[in-house]
């Protein structure tokens, strides 16, 4: 028997604000026949505009979808109604159906796909030789730019801080130097130095500096924050390879996801990322597993929040390794344990960002649980206590109302939060009231 879905993490999977609402109309047993739902899939059939109705099935674990209508748009209107539909129950849709044909053929392409793609993966050979030749060339031309950018920024501190006047080109320009040294995670910090408050414009570029400088010597550091360094600076890890190493397999709790565009991003170019956080119940080590999707699409990956994974997980390479790549799973999300999860003090929190930040000085938050803190609205804006200790509210990591939807959980008792807690403050994600039942924030 598949365990259901909430409302809120279906309605999460939506590729756009239409695609939602629309869905809520199909979300009722009026337009749906032959719906079933077994062997990890769960289909109808929808009725259209046409005589023919529209064939939708959803393959529950990865998620994935498939639908005749002509909507670009994954998952389409149909997949997420018959979705909400589901999650009404047995009532609505009945468990252990036999997948009619048309489902049963395309969940069998779907597994020779994966096959044909693992083997293909596997035939690869690579040329080692040209590959340490390719590596030495980008290595050289990122040491390069990376030099370059520590003079321009100490150019910058000589001439003067509270000098707003941009040097030649500016900082774009600079970050244009960065790209072409194959650096693009130097690009991407020194565009965001032009947006950076003059109260903090020095720290931006101690920062940056050191990174540089640390990325200069990178032959002298530890293999761990030699791993950081290269992150930092640009450089990735391919996912197949990731998973070819050591990987770490546990029961994974879901503590929250969010999904966000990037700013400035237009509708016809955007690419959306999933941010899911995890927590294993053995060792308890966070992970963060990061999707993305393209206009119309939502990103590849959802896991119910507050729900257990058995899988491995490989994680990149770091002095803090946190963001890993999903490998093999054990079966479906199962629900996971009754109540909150185990969570820190605000004091505890901050000293293990603190412990973090010796780690990695680049980092910038930590994935935190806190326990036994009350949201509280004061003259300085959002404060999370315990009467004791309190940890501001990040300004602008959720907006305005999904405060006060944190506020209304509460009720003014002690809730049970993660989210994540830097220097700047703590962004919440998913919170657990009295009910012991996850809500997201920002959802």
């Amino acid at each position: 028997m598949e365990d259901r879905w909430s409302t809120e993490h279906i309605l999460s999977l939506a590729p756009d604000q239409a695609s939602y609402k629309a869905a809520g109309k199909l979300s009722g047993p009026a337009p749906w026949s032959e719906a079933g739902c077994g062997q990890g899939a769960l289909w109808g059939l929808c009725k259209g505009s046409g005589s023919t109705p529209y064939r939708t099935v959803v393959e529950l674990a990865t998620p994935a979808y498939k639908c005749s209508c002509p909507s670009r748009k994954f998952p389409c209107k149909h997949a997420l109604g018959l979705l909400l539909l589901w999650s009404g129950g047995p009532q609505a849709v009945a468990d252990g159906a036999e997948p009619p044909g048309w489902v049963a053929d395309w969940l069998k392409a779907r597994r020779q796909d994966e096959q044909r793609r693992a083997a293909r993966a596997e035939g690869v050979v690579a040329d080692p030789a040209a590959a340490r030749r390719r590596a030495e060339k980008r290595s050289a031309r990122v040491a390069a730019g990376a030099q370059e950018l520590r003079l321009r920024l100490a150019d910058r501190v000589r001439h003067g801080l509270a000098d707003q006047a941009p040097a030649a080109g500016g900082w774009e320009e600079v970050a244009a130097r960065m790209v072409d040294a194959q650096a693009p995670g130097l690009a991407s910090r020194v565009r965001e130095l032009d947006s950076v408050p003059a109260d903090d414009r020095l720290a931006e570029y101690a920062l940056l500096h050191l990174l540089a400088g640390a990325y200069g010597r990178i032959g002298e550091l530890p293999e761990p924050l030699a791993a950081t360094v290269r992150t930092r600076v640009g450089f990735t890890t391919d996912t197949a390879e990731l998973l070819a190493g050591p990987t770490v397999r546990d029961r994974w709790l879901v503590l929250g996801s969010r999904t966000v565009a990037p700013e400035g991003a237009t509708e016809e170019h955007q690419l959306t990322t999933r941010r899911i956080w995890l927590r294993g119940a053995k060792t308890g080590r966070p992970a963060l597993l990061l999707a993305f999707g393209r206009t119309g699409q939502a990103p590849d990956l959802a896991l119910p929040t507050g729900r257990l994974l058995e899988a491995e997980l490989a994680f990149h390479p770091g002095a803090r390794p946190l963001r890993a790549a999903l490998g093999t799973r054990y079966g479906a999300p199962e629900p996971g344990p009754a109540g909150q999860p185990a969570g820190l003090t605000p004091e505890e929190a901050v000293a293990g960002y603190g412990a973090a930040v010796a780690d990695d000085p680049w980092l910038e938050s930590w994935p935190t649980v806190l326990t036994g803190v009350v949201p509280v609205l004061g003259p300085d804006g959002w404060q999370l206590t315990d009467g004791r200790h309190s940890l501001p509210v990040r300004r602008g990591s959720v907006p305005e109302a999904a405060l006060w939807r944190l506020a209304a959980v509460s009720a003014g008792h002690p809730v049970t939060l993660f989210g994540e807690y830097g220097y700047a403050g703590f962004a919440p994600v998913t919170a657990w009231g009295r009910d012991g039942r996850p809500t997201g924030i920002a959802q």
